[in-house]
């Protein structure tokens, strides 16, 4: 049985909670590669991957190349002497270094591949009303998430559960998974599956502005999961027009269906309460976020603010 040396890639905190565990379940880490420092804020100051924190407090060595296929830095990769490397939440390798290592470079997903390829699964099977998702590991290939599949672990989705809280529960479900797949390799117990192309797969697009925007001719379902599914980041958003205009992030709702006679988008509000009539029902602001001001609870934003009989969302 030979000894694994790992070289784990990754970037944001999904990926330090895989880290944590292989280290923890007494492996060895020979590098660590994470996304360069980027200027941030007001100040512009550099801010570290949430990785790189982590790998530094942990002394591990780090290296972070703006190109992967430099040849300094596939030097620096090739002197780690690993046989093994781990990909999660990071960018898409080049075949020089992916087939690198003796054992190959496996991939933590967030989705049960096929389904939900891409940069946002975790948000996108909330947008798209799933009742169940889960993590995949998988040996990289040339293309983007389509790789032999090593094992998949599911979980349920909760019916208000939002991305946030699927997020912490897939990332201990993957450390599971990862820990799993590192002992077959090391046992030289590991079968593989091929991906079945299904003509109905879904994919996990990146998010952008125009795909977090609430399209209010949906159904009150619909729009309540883009916003669980976007929820805490980057948060669903709409435009707010009363006496003056406001680009409004949404980040907490419930829906009700009922009938109503009002228009749609059309605001209600009481004292403490804030709906959105919607085709099928009304939609029960929980919390959001006005621009310049911070995230509030519904209740607190209406003691500071009133909306008029003519306030419409779009």
């Amino acid at each position: 049985m030979e000894k694994l040396r790992i070289v784990f890639m990754g970037t944001p905190e999904f990926a330090v909670g895989i880290l944590d565990a292989i280290r923890k379940a007494g492996y060895e880490i020979v590098g660590v590669i994470t996304a360069p420092d980027k200027p941030a804020g007001r100040g512009q100051k550099l801010k570290y991957s949430a990785v790189k924190e982590y790998a530094l407090q942990n002394n591990l060595t780090i290296l972070q190349p703006t190109n992967l296929k430099d040849s300094a830095f596939l030097e620096q990769l090739k002197a780690l002497n690993a046989n093994i490397q781990v990909v999660v939440a990071f960018r898409m390798l080049p075949e020089v270094v992916w087939n690198m290592p003796k054992f190959g470079t496996f991939n933590l997903h967030a989705s049960l591949l096929p389904q939900y390829r891409g940069a946002a699964p975790i948000n996108w099977a909330i947008i798209n009303g799933e009742q169940k998702t889960g993590v995949t590991t998988f040996f990289i290939d040339n293309k983007i998430d389509t790789g032999a599949i090593i094992l998949s672990k599911s979980i349920v989705i909760e019916p208000n559960e939002n991305a946030g809280d699927l997020h912490d529960k897939l990332m201990l479900l993957g450390c599971k998974a990862t820990v799993e797949t590192l002992q077959k390799i090391e046992d030289n117990t590991i079968t593989t599956s091929i991906q079945p192309e299904n003509t109905d797969l879904k994919t996990a697009y990146k998010l952008n502005k125009d795909n977090c925007k609430i399209d209010f001719s949906k159904s009150g379902s619909e729009i309540n999961n883009l916003i669980r599914g976007l929820s805490p980041y980057p948060a669903a958003w709409c435009f707010i027009k009363d006496t003056e205009e406001w680009n409004v992030k949404i980040y907490e709702s419930n829906f009700e269906e009922v009938s109503h006679h009002f228009q749609t988008g059309k605001l209600i509000t009481s004292k403490k309460t804030l709906s959105i009539a919607v085709q099928n029902g009304l939609l029960h602001i929980k919390s959001l976020q006005l621009p310049g001001k911070k995230r509030m609870q519904t209740a607190e934003l209406l003691n500071g603010i009133q909306f008029s009989e003519n306030a419409l969302a779009y």
